[in-house]
């Protein structure tokens, strides 16, 4: 319980700064009562030092005098009422004159003997300048300095806690100013996305010329939803609509404006709003809007829930816009399905833009965008990368260009070659190699059949894709994998293409337990996939016979509405009539490979036998071992005879 109030004490005491950033110094009065310590622990010192110097030993006027007439003084440098006394030996003295009488009239009348007086060097030093009235003023001036700037700096320390007081609920959003050139985004940064950009035209058209829209009557929408997966580019495509009107860009998070305290995500949306209706026109972008717009009344929080306050006040702001208001609302999520009702209705994000992933000419267009500042060799071809990353975002072909530049720097080339790309594929869907992951002469080989009996069974069945490349070098958490391609875009999938896939899965598991005699925790992620899409198959896409066409689950995953995570809409008899198709499903997937297997066990060892040699087996080379062994590859004209 200690350790629960301390954690507790912590995120209490991080939200509670502005920023949500831990204070990184002390109190005020800390600070105050630091600065009153060492300037102590200062003056202790130098009077200790002072005192300890030496000072010169200090003798009376009858006693200069009587040691002029010996003839032992040398020289006397006369500062005001002080006499520097130098003798003829080097050693110095000082003493006192009389106030408002010259030295020489002094010594006359300590009856000094004039010969004796004038072989002494008398020198007198201004006593009128700044140094003097510096020294003289300095001991009454410095204190009263020192005060000064001690309540200067105290109010400072207290004016600034205050003031961030203040500003607790000011709008934390970034300014994008249209006029800097080094960060503005246009559509020609943003590659592919053709329709969402031609949505968002006319936003930039109503920006750079709203009395068109308003002279005849129309009402550009207030808010734009960019919907899509992580990485499909809706940030960006919201800063290339900024960049294209030239007006101002302020963003911010929906996780930014939820703060501990109640009213003060409320607080943040009306300044953010009021600044956005002062620098107007101009652009709200919200990421990641479900952090603050999902569904209410899911009985978590109460009516007073810091997330519903914050909601309850952009739906205000957005429905108190005048018609000729020029700000528009943008934000952006990949989670639409948990957004609150009243966010989508007409009047408030009432526009939709879904941002799908981009299909294998928009690939090429992105690779080309993120490959102008990247020296490449003649070998590049980027159709053919584009190619082999279908289902890869515009984030993942980013990530897959940066690491083929980094895999050429790490071996000291100054290009980046194809083969350089290549490798970044499977790295970035994958993982790097990991090649010190040694395997025993066992393991490897029957790693090379497993992979070996994925690839057979994908090879011979008519709907599964063709296999591009086979390996057993470790990458990740898998000791080996066999990568497949489609040979052309597709939307949809069809029942007989899932049915191959699964029996494709399942080809590693028939091999080890048909050829071994045993199953180890290989195959386990291929069951797990295997059984995923089989159920899916039943509860999801109604290609279950027996169940018909009955959709159970929703292809997003069920909000919590007020019910447990494990609570299902269908009976327990139900439930177990899906279980039963899930295994039949399977059992049928697997008796498919195990005859693909038997069938072919020549191409099987040839293929595991390669494997075992050279590590890694590509397309041309894995198919000329089919055909050696009778088995015709798939081509693209053979898909479309199919279809």
């Amino acid at each position: 319980m200690q350790d629960q109030l301390k954690k507790t004490k912590k995120i209490i005491i991080k939200k509670t700064m502005p920023g949500g950033k831990m204070p990184t110094g002390r109190s005020p009065w800390g600070q105050a009562i630091l600065a009153v310590i060492i300037f102590m622990v200062l003056a202790s010192a130098y009077s200790l030092i002072s005192g300890l110097s030496s000072q010169p030993e200090q003798i009376s006027l009858s006693q200069l005098a009587t040691d002029i007439g010996s003839r032992s003084v040398s020289e006397i440098l006369v500062n005001g009422d002080t006499l520097n006394i130098t003798y003829t030996d080097g050693s110095e003295k000082i003493s006192k004159k009389e106030a408002g009488t010259a030295l020489t009239t002094t010594l006359k009348n300590y009856e000094v003997p004039v010969e004796a007086l004038s072989a002494v060097k008398i020198n007198v030093e201004n006593d009128q300048g700044f140094l003097f009235w510096f020294a003289s003023l300095a001991p009454i001036l410095l204190p009263i300095i020192f005060i000064v700037f001690f309540l200067w700096f105290l109010s400072r320390q207290v004016k600034g806690a205050g003031m961030q007081a203040f500003t607790f609920g000011q709008s934390k959003a970034r300014l994008t100013n249209p006029n800097d050139k080094s960060s503005r985004v246009t559509f020609k940064d943003v590659a592919g996305a053709k329709e969402a950009k031609e949505e968002l035209r006319e936003i930039v058209d109503f920006l750079k010329n709203p009395k068109k829209f308003l002279d005849i009557g129309a009402r550009i929408p207030k808010g734009i939803l960019l919907m899509g997966a992580p990485g499909t580019g809706k940030t960006l495509l919201a800063r290339a609509v900024a960049g294209e009107a030239g007006v101002s860009f302020f963003s911010i998070s929906g996780s930014e404006f939820v703060e501990m305290f109640v009213g003060v995500g409320a607080s943040r949306v009306r300044d953010l709003f009021d600044l956005a209706k002062k620098a107007a026109p101009a652009i709200i972008f919200v990421d990641e809007i479900d952090a603050v717009g999902r569904v209410r009344g899911t009985g978590v929080g109460g009516g007073n829930d810091e997330r519903e306050q914050t909601l309850n006040q952009i739906l205000v702001e957005m429905d108190g816009f005048e018609p000729n208001e020029k700000v528009i609302v943008m934000a952006a999520t990949n989670r639409p399905d948990v957004l609150d009702p009243a966010l989508l209705r007409p009047g408030r994000f009432d526009r939709r833009v879904t941002l799908d992933l981009p299909d294998r000419k928009d690939r090429e267009e992105i690779l080309t965008i993120h490959s102008l500042k990247k020296p490449f060799a003649e070998d590049v071809n980027l159709a053919l990368i584009a190619e082999r990353t279908p289902g890869f975002s515009g984030a993942d072909l980013y990530s897959l260009m940066n690491e083929g530049a980094i895999l050429a720097a790490r071996e000291n080339r100054t290009q980046v070659a194809q083969f350089d790309l290549i490798r970044s594929i499977e790295k970035v869907i994958m993982g790097p190699e990991r090649r010190s992951h040694l395997l025993s002469q066992k393991e490897k080989e029957l790693t090379a059949y497993h992979e070996a009996g994925h690839a057979l069974v994908a090879s011979v069945l008519p709907y599964a894709d063709p296999v591009h490349k086979i390996s057993i070098i470790s990458r990740g958490r898998a000791l080996g994998y066999t990568m497949k391609l489609p040979l052309e875009e597709r939307k949809l999938q069809s029942k007989k293409e899932f049915l191959d896939d699964i029996a494709m899965g399942l080809g590693g598991y028939v091999v080890e337990k048909n050829i071994f005699g045993d199953i180890t925790t290989g195959p386990s992620n291929d069951l797990q996939v295997t059984t995923a899409l089989a159920r899916d198959m039943v509860t999801k896409y109604g290609m279950s016979e027996t169940m018909g066409p009955i959709a159970l689950e929703s292809p997003g995953g069920k909000p919590l509405f007020g019910t447990g995570v494990g609570d299902k809409d269908y009976s327990e008899q139900v439930g177990a009539v899906i279980d039963a198709e899930v295994s039949k499903i399977m059992n049928e997937a697997m008796k498919k490979a195990e005859k693909i297997i038997k069938d072919h066990r020549k191409a099987l060892d040839a293929i595991s036998k390669r494997l075992i040699e050279v590590e890694t087996i590509e397309q041309k080379e894995f198919e000329d071992i089919l055909v050696a062994h009778g088995i015709v590859p798939k081509k693209k004209k053979d898909i479309e005879h199919q279809k």
